[in-house]
């Protein structure tokens, strides 16, 4: 493994994997792990895609869930480059592979209506200020809508699937309303959804859902997830995500 610059080694201990990470870069946070958990995936076999792919963490992930293929879809090179040397230092390189591309043009290369699952874990704020964007150009683009907005990565998603394929976003509860009309004009019908919560007692900070293609109208709130307990440290169902069974 070749490292450059700032970039280190980190591991995904419930997987078994390591993924290359770097400070100077937008690193992947809970909210991709949780992403990955959430979504459901066929398990022998399948075509999956992940957009707004960053370092490659939902694919990493998703690898040890399904045994299909798994494209993920970067537009920063620095962050497709660190995914694909982490794919190939894992040996997935036969079912993983990163596309570095704009997602808003990828349909056509990768095909349309011919995918069972699309995952994305967007940009969650609009336009940052000209401070926010000239400090680190890699956290801008990757916090905020500058490349894509929330209605092209619906879009895409919903171009990408097939009929009762499945599309599964992670954001911010302040966004849920915007998510679920956009997912519906795109015909992705939400259908199951869950609230993330640091702690019991505090307002939700995230939330998950998923949606079927063409799918009726049938939605499920699925039971909350709370992070961490009153003393600090994460519940044992996040310790779980994180860190496997503890068995």
């Amino acid at each position: 493994m070749n490292l450059t610059g700032d970039e280190r080694l980190d591991y995904l201990l419930a997987e078994d994997l390591t993924i290359i990470q770097s400070p100077s870069v937008f690193a992947f946070s809970l909210d991709a792990v949780l992403l990955a958990r959430f979504v459901q995936v066929p398990i022998q076999k399948g075509s999956l895609v992940d957009l707004c792919s960053g370092n490659g963490v939902i694919p990493l992930l998703l690898s040890t869930r399904t045994k299909g293929k798994i494209t993920g879809v970067e537009i920063q090179e620095k962050l497709y480059d660190m995914a694909v040397r982490s794919i190939a230092h894992n040996g997935l390189e036969h079912r993983l592979e990163m596309v570095h591309e704009d997602l808003k043009v990828v349909v056509p290369a990768l095909g349309w209506a011919k995918h069972d699952v699309v995952t994305c874990n967007p940009p969650y704020f609009l336009t940052p200020s000209k401070e926010e964007k000239n400090t680190n150009e890699h956290f801008a683009i990757a916090r905020h809508e500058i490349m894509c907005t929330l209605e092209d990565t619906v879009k895409v998603s919903s171009d990408l699937l097939k009929q009762g394929g499945k599309a599964a976003f992670v954001h911010r509860p302040g966004r849920l309303l915007d998510l679920v009309t956009l997912m519906r004009k795109y015909r992705l019908e939400p259908k199951r959804i869950q609230f993330v919560y640091p702690r019991m007692g505090k307002e939700a900070n995230t939330i998950l859902i998923e949606g079927t293609k063409d799918g009726k109208a049938d939605t499920k709130i699925l039971p909350p997830l709370y992070v961490y307990q009153d003393n600090g440290e994460y519940t044992e169902e996040v310790k779980e995500i994180l860190y496997g069974s503890l068995t």
